[in-house]
């Protein structure tokens, strides 16, 4: 096996990593018109947001993670791999989400609207804003995905096994 393949997960151990980095404080997401996002962000994402200068906004939701939203005068469409998602506790939220979300496509020019499913061990739909950021609204517990650092590293398709079992979401039965 080459030096730098991972491990295994029961051989992997913490290792002194090289940088000394203390949070992961935000990510960056593209906006062609910052006042329209922003009242999409405050209005109908229910997001927190700042205007930090005339070009840039900082949005924020449930905790202390931020995304900065910048001007830019040309944008290519995120990718759906790129997506930020959004959590509700249960499947009928995210249901009830879908049928706002169909509802005011045409008022906030979302497009691309997926139907929700169970799908990567969680239940959900993705859609793209006006600036053709991808957004997912899936069940998750509170604090998102960091209930997945307590099981540790997980064997075969883990959460990806729609038999998974994962808060929030009701798993079809065994055939």
């Amino acid at each position: 096996m080459p030096d730098d393949a991972p491990a295994a997960p029961a051989a992997r151990r913490k290792v002194e990593p090289a940088l000394k980095l203390k949070f992961l404080s935000h990510g960056t997401l593209e906006s062609t018109d910052l006042d329209f996002s922003r009242r999409f962000y405050e209005e109908f994402l229910g997001l927190d947001v700042v205007r930090t200068s005339p070009i840039s906004l900082m949005i924020r939701l449930g905790g202390d993670n931020t995304i900065a939203v910048v001007k830019c005068k040309t944008k290519q469409p995120m990718s759906l791999l790129a997506h930020n998602g959004l959590d509700v506790e249960t499947q009928e939220e995210v249901d009830a989400a879908y049928k706002t979300v169909c509802e005011q496509a045409e008022k906030w020019k979302l497009k691309k609207i997926s139907k929700p499913l169970l799908q990567h061990g969680t239940y959900s739909f993705y859609f793209w804003d006006c600036d053709d950021n991808c957004w997912e609204i899936l069940t998750n517990p509170k604090g998102g995905y960091s209930w997945l650092f307590g099981l540790g590293d997980l064997e075969g398709k883990g959460h990806q096994d729609k038999s998974f079992a994962r808060p929030g979401v009701k798993t079809p039965p065994a055939a």
